[in-house]
């Protein structure tokens, strides 16, 4: 593989049949995405005191001798605490060749449950971020903030995409795809990638968002479709296209553009200047290829926000930029697009809970 880019199916494919990509049970088919793919939790969850990345000097397994409290079993199912801090061995493991590197992010459902989910290596200084070269294990870090959840092996939290060469667009680049293909409704805000905003004024009714409840029963990850999301969110309204965030609280809101990722396309969510607000927008980062595609059946698409406010109140308002699309170059272009050859859940979305509630 030569092309720069973010690597493809069929090329994913490619590097599991090779070995750079193993794991402890076979990959199937359903882990891979149009540019991603889904990591699988493992056997055990191993409680500890506090986050911690290995360091440059050290193994994920030697950290866990200084920090693990005890280990849960996953199979047949085990809770996870809101609250504490867990590190899971996953199946999958990498070697990477010295020209390519990985990035991974929670999926979607999980960042809409306020779940916490970062891949850590060993000799790792950063989260989600496999360094080029790599060779060895991957291990999960979990930390449920506004609900306790039930967890067992070979779930996937988390996904991963590897990247050859220089992949990020450049702003120049990004106004040109526009002009050919548009990426946004309305005129595009570049600066660094794609800005988008928040919709407080809803086309119909006051509905704009969600909001986490404090103290609630678990959720079970196997379960979908299953729980009332009266037990888990209160709902959000407004009438004058503002709300007021509560520092702690977490909050599920919709962009007020729609959102298109063309086929050689991907794109990374990334937050916003910390200086807008004490807010937030943060966890499930990537978009396949052919999310918000017409052809691929995503027309009018919206991006989910997962908003945690910080120390103070603050006032957020209609059409506050609140984040950005950094858009990647395909390496080739996929076998398969979000929402046509695959089963997507969010495709054509707008405000919406994860797959785990009830519509």
């Amino acid at each position: 593989m030569t092309a720069s880019g973010v690597l493809a199916d069929h090329q994913i494919r490619a590097m599991i049949a090779s070995g750079g990509i193993s794991a402890t049970a076979d990959i199937g088919a359903d882990q891979i995405q149009p540019a991603s793919l889904d990591l699988r939790l493992g056997q055990t969850a191993y409680r500890v005191r506090a986050s911690f990345l290995a360091g440059r000097n050290r193994t994920v397994a030697e950290r866990l001798k200084d920090f693990k409290m005890h280990a849960v079993d996953l199979d047949g199912g085990a809770v996870l605490e809101k609250g504490c801090v867990y590190v899971v061995p996953l199946m999958e493991r990498l070697s990477l060749p010295n020209d390519m590197t990985a990035a991974a992010s929670a999926k979607s459902s999980i960042g809409r449950l306020d779940l916490l989910t970062r891949i850590i290596t060993d000799h790792g200084v950063e989260f989600d971020r496999v360094p080029e070269g790599y060779d060895g294990p991957l291990y999960v870090e979990i930390c449920p903030r506004s609900f306790s959840v039930v967890a067992q092996p070979g779930q996937m939290l988390n996904q991963i995409i590897f990247r050859q060469g220089k992949t990020r667009m450049s702003d120049s680049d990004l106004r040109a795809l526009h002009a050919k293909t548009p990426i946004v409704s309305g005129d595009p805000v570049i600066s660094e990638g794609l800005g988008f905003s928040v919709d407080l004024k809803p086309d119909k009714g006051n509905l704009v968002g969600y909001r986490a409840k404090p103290h609630t029963g678990v959720i079970d990850l196997s379960k979908l479709n299953h729980y009332d999301p009266a037990e888990f969110w209160e709902p959000v309204h407004t009438e004058d296209g503002w709300i007021i965030l509560d520092p702690g609280a977490f909050y599920i809101l919709v962009s007020r553009e729609a959102i298109v990722i063309p086929p050689m396309q991907a794109a990374e969510m990334a937050p916003y200047l910390a200086m807008v607000g004490e807010f937030r927008v943060h966890y499930a980062g990537f978009f396949d290829p052919g999310f918000g595609y017409a052809d691929a059946g995503g027309s009018g698409s919206r991006g989910v926000l997962e908003v945690r406010c910080h120390e103070a109140p603050f006032v957020l308002e209609h059409g506050q930029v609140v984040g950005r699309l950094v858009y990647e170059n395909m390496a080739a272009l996929p076998d398969a697009l979000y929402g046509r050859e695959i089963k997507s859940n969010y495709q054509g979305q707008g405000l919406k809970l994860s797959k785990h509630f009830k519509a």
